[in-house]
């Protein structure tokens, strides 16, 4: 009797031992897919949504995904670690193609008067205020980019002046420019101000972002938007005011209305 209870006993412990494992088991399966991947040459994290679905903006703070991240090779980014990290992702049509993209992305001026849902006002206001292209990276006023200017490897300035830290000079560098695939970054180079206080010095401000070609004329979306560790800490404690400035803008690239209801993140 005692043996058999002892066989027993032990085949529990088994059960509940392999039951633990399991969990353990998923629990790091959910931690290792729990921060972003670029769509470099891997699977995106996260997922792109369907195509009729709103865009997927996901706030990342350093305690959740850690304060070294590394950012893969393909974004040029060197410095490790971030003070906020920003993802969206989405599925969207576009029917010009590439080529048409291109001109998207290069007409500066049309940034101009983009709008955002403010958490802080509750209420739509204007995120662009002025943007124009330059000639260079203490260049004077241009016309907008063409597609032709846009290859791989060009370097472009514009200046944008926003309703937060209002006017600084950005680089914008093209990384791929092909039939199905749209690679390009954009940083600040000169320090953001709001009134007398430096929110982002050069470089502080970075994004990248992903096109790809999907079917039936729609494109994939992915884009990342970081703020350097030493950014001013007035800009990063807002999750959902940083989501819905990341989401105007791929209402903009996609060619769509700015102030869509409902907001993304009230």
């Amino acid at each position: 009797m005692a043996r058999a209870l002892a066989i027993r006993s032990h085949a529990m412990l088994a059960k509940v031992c392999l039951a633990w494992l399991v969990v353990l088991l998923a629990q790091r399966l959910v931690w290792a897919q729990a921060r972003p991947e670029l769509p470099c040459d891997r699977d995106a994290v996260p997922a792109y949504p369907e195509l009729s679905a709103a865009p997927l903006a996901t706030f990342w703070s350093p305690s959740a995904i850690g304060s070294t991240w590394k950012p893969p090779a393909c974004t040029g980014w060197t410095a490790e670690g971030f003070a906020s990290l920003v993802t969206t992702v989405a599925r969207f049509r576009a029917p010009s193609g590439s080529e048409g993209l291109l001109r998207r992305v290069g007409a500066i001026s049309q940034l101009s008067g983009m709008r955002y849902w403010s958490t802080t006002h509750q209420r739509w206001q204007t995120l662009i205020v002025d943007a124009y292209a330059l000639t260079g990276p203490q260049g004077k006023r241009r016309g907008d980019f063409t597609p032709e200017e846009m290859k791989p490897g060009a370097l472009l300035y514009f200046e944008q002046a926003d309703n937060l830290s209002g006017k600084a000079a950005y680089r914008l560098c093209v990384h791929e420019a092909a039939d199905d695939r749209i690679v390009f970054d954009i940083e600040n180079v000169t320090t953001m101000r709001y009134l007398l206080l430096n929110l982002f010095r050069p470089g502080e401000l970075q994004s990248i972002y992903f096109l790809d070609r999907d079917s039936d004329g729609a494109w994939r979306y992915y884009a990342v938007t970081r703020t350097g560790r030493n950014a001013s800490s007035l800009t990063t404690g807002k999750p959902a005011s940083s989501i819905n400035r990341a989401v105007a803008f791929f209402y903009h690239l996609a060619g769509l209305p700015t102030d869509i209801e409902p907001p993304v993140a009230r």
